[in-house]
């Protein structure tokens, strides 16, 4: 094989559409682009999602940003901050108020485990908490009464 060999496969090179040179060739009168209108003219652009004047779809549209206004919130709140109150058994929304670990009762709280074990009893009501954290408590003599997850599934 020599360089002055070497042709493109077949079918690979097309002709230029020829635009304009009479009927026969398929683009004649109007070369392909139909008739009358704002494409058929010369500079006939339009900016992208211009809708003929109709108000554009990115405009119809509520602009709210990337957060999702319907979702609930959860704070999240690790036991070990729980055991350090020293003063309290019982943990639920209005306790964890008054603690100011949440800035209101209706927001959902649910309890992470972050120790291995617990050194006191304690009860929560209430409250979500973790699998994990639910057998820690109840190892170490505690109780976790109506979780929220179990109301939210009936």
């Amino acid at each position: 094989m020599r360089l002055n060999t070497i042709k493109p496969g077949v079918g690979s090179i097309k002709s230029r559409k020829r635009v304009g040179r009479g009927v026969g060739s398929g683009f004649g009168k109007t070369c392909g682009r139909g008739h009358k209108g704002q494409k058929s003219r010369s500079g006939g652009f339009h900016k992208i999602g211009f809708e003929g004047g109709q108000m554009p779809l990115q405009r119809r549209l509520p602009k709210r940003g990337f957060k999702i206004y319907r979702k609930k919130q959860t704070k999240e709140i690790k036991l070990s901050n729980l055991l350090s109150c020293s003063q309290n058994e019982l943990f639920d929304p209005s306790v964890l108020h008054k603690l100011n670990f949440i800035k209101s009762i209706d927001v959902l709280v649910k309890i992470i485990a972050d120790v291995e074990h617990c050194e006191r009893a304690i009860k929560i009501s209430n409250l979500a908490v973790t699998r994990g954290t639910k057998a820690i408590i109840e190892r170490a003599g505690g109780h976790v009464e109506l979780t929220v997850e179990s109301v939210n599934e009936s």
